[in-house]
This record gives C-alpha cells, structure tokens and sequence, in this order.
C-alpha cells in the first residue's frame, strides 16, 4: 500500500477500497542525545505507519524525515530543522494533491513533539480549503492510554528516553550506540517551569529521561501496542460522517 510505488491506474481502486483515505507520516532528523542516531523520529514514522498501512490497507505517502526542531538548538550537531512556516506550507500542498488524486480522508501521523503546532495549522487550512475533506492528527506518544504512560514513564518532557530507545533497538538496532547507553540518562529538568525552554537550556547530553531502562523486549511490545491502536483509530476514521452535513462555505438561511 505504499502510495510510490502505485500506478495512476491503481490508486483509485486503492483509494475507493480504503474509504479514500491515506496515511501522512511526519517525522524529523534531529540529536537524539549520544546513543541514537539522528534519524529515530524519520525511521519511527516510516515503519509505524507502512505497519499500519499494511494492516489497515490504507495508502501511505511518502513519509517525510525533516520537521520543526528548531527546540533542539544547534549546541549539539545532527539536528536539521525546518520552519513552522515551512513545515505548515509543504504538508498544506502535500494534502491539496492528495485531494487531487481522491484522498478524503487524510490522517497525519506525527513522530515528534515539536512538529504539532504546525501540522495542526496545516490540517486547519485544508479543511477551510476542501469542504470534503476531513484531516486527523495523531501523535505517536499519545495514541492511546498505554501507549502514553510509557513515553512519559521516566520523563514528562521525553526525548531520547526509555521508550525510544526500547523502539529503536526493536526497530533498527544500527541507530542504537549501545556502549554510550550506560552514561546517557539525564533527568527531566522542566517541573514547575513558566516557560517552554529549548533543550540547550533543560539537557545536559539532549536526552531527557533514562535510556538505561530500554531494552528490546519493550520496544517489541510497545510498538505492537502503537500498531494496533493506531489501526484501531484509522479504522475508526474510515467509517466517521460528521455530525451534521453543513457546507463550510453556505450561510445558514
């Protein structure tokens, strides 16, 4: 179900079997503190959801690898980040030629916190743009209950933490330093603060939580559980009417 490897003849039939939807997956490349490589949020959405589109056999569109990181401050090289604005514009056209080719249903699978705000702006603009056209955000850390209270178990300002690196050494074990695993963690500096500081001003290494806890047994376990939640969403979606059928461009009378 990968939407590149389609012929222009296939994906209607694709689109029309799926409901017409399709999955966004959003990541970043940015540090991930001395014992990951720095492209864990790229790879987690890649694999999160070409899982998912698989079981779900929904079309998936190229997964995007750069995303707003500009929190991560360039104390630490590896980080590459793009604007707000920037992230905002160019999943803002992605969706219009995803409505241009069928896709009603868009749902946007993002890998990492500081893209929210943004993609949120994005999935504001399409739906003022496509009257039928509806757009679900979801965040990998927060898709359901458990899958939320392990990310932020060890950290409420996570990164780079147990639950990533568990992820990452069940998913793509070359990303893991494992040696430099043993003086990673770092704790959670943020508590009781007013302002959302970057990482340069609450990290000691860029990673916040304690990567000393993963292990492979948990990232197996827990991306199974990202799996089959975030599949339970999308089927969900797949079937959801809204409320009620007003236009968004006709005046009530």
């Amino acid at each position: 179900m990968m939407w590149t490897q389609r012929t222009w003849s296939e994906l209607p039939k694709d689109l029309e079997g799926a409901g017409y939807s399709a999955i966004l997956p959003v990541g970043a490349t940015e540090q991930h503190g001395p014992h990951l490589g720095c492209g864990v949020d790229a790879v987690l959405a890649d694999r999160l959801c070409a899982a998912v589109a698989s079981k779900a056999q929904i079309p998936m569109l190229p997964a995007l690898s750069y995303g707003c990181s500009l929190g991560h401050s360039r104390r630490w090289p590896g980080t590459l980040a793009i604007q707000p604005i920037t992230l905002i514009e160019l999943v803002k056209q992605i969706g219009d030629w995803a409505y241009y080719s069928g896709v009603r249903r868009l749902f946007i699978v993002n890998t990492h916190v500081g893209n929210a705000a943004p993609l949120r702006c994005a999935l504001e603009m399409l739906r003022a743009e496509h009257d039928d056209l509806m757009v679900a955000l979801f965040n990998s850390g927060t898709l359901s209950a458990r899958v939320r209270e392990v990310h932020f178990a060890d950290a409420d300002d996570w990164h780079a933490n147990d639950a990533e690196t568990s992820l990452m050494l069940a998913l793509a074990p070359e990303l893991v330093r494992r040696e430099a695993i043993r003086e990673a963690d770092d704790p959670d500096r943020t508590m009781d603060l007013v302002f959302s500081h970057p990482v340069n001003r609450t990290s000691g290494n860029g990673v916040t939580g304690r990567p000393t806890l993963a292990t492979t047994e948990k990232g197996r376990l827990w991306f199974d559980w990202m799996v089959e939640d975030l599949s339970a969403l999308i089927r969900q979606g797949i079937n959801e009417t809204p409320p009620l059928d007003h236009s968004y461009f006709a005046r009530h009378g």
